[in-house]
């Protein structure tokens, strides 16, 4: 497992380098884009206790626009935003519910839009997305 893997030191069981942004970026939403880009591996971000972490899920025309579920296993997050079109961190966060937002466990993507959550990482161990 995963985190036998990360106790024991175990090469080769996952790669520590998931990326903070999309590689590849492009116009996710329009319409049968060109860049249809996708990587195999288990890739795993490991959290320091009690860090604050915001996640951006994107829906993408990769395939079909779809809504999309999304659960965290471990851990309950707010919903801090969510959107239509390509989410753009500089001018939707200024738009992001920071006072009460709903806390949840699971959420849907909207089709062709954007959904932003915020969570401390206050429960240790393997937590699949």
């Amino acid at each position: 497992s995963v985190l036998q893997a990360y106790y024991n030191q175990i090469n080769g069981v996952y790669e520590t380098d998931f990326p903070d942004y999309p590689p590849f970026q492009y116009n996710y939403t329009g319409v049968n884009p060109v860049d249809k880009f996708s990587v195999i591996g288990t890739k795993v971000e490991v959290l320091p206790f009690n860090t604050t972490v915001q996640i951006v899920f994107q829906d993408t025309a990769t395939l079909f626009f779809e809504s999309h579920p999304m659960h965290l296993h471990g851990q309950s997050f707010y919903v801090v935003g969510s959107g239509f079109g390509n989410f753009d961190s500089n001018t939707d966060t200024a738009n992001f519910n920071l006072v009460n937002p709903p806390a949840r466990n699971t959420f849907g993507v909207p089709s062709a839009g954007w959904v932003a959550v915020r969570f401390r990482a206050t429960n240790p161990g393997v937590w699949f997305l």
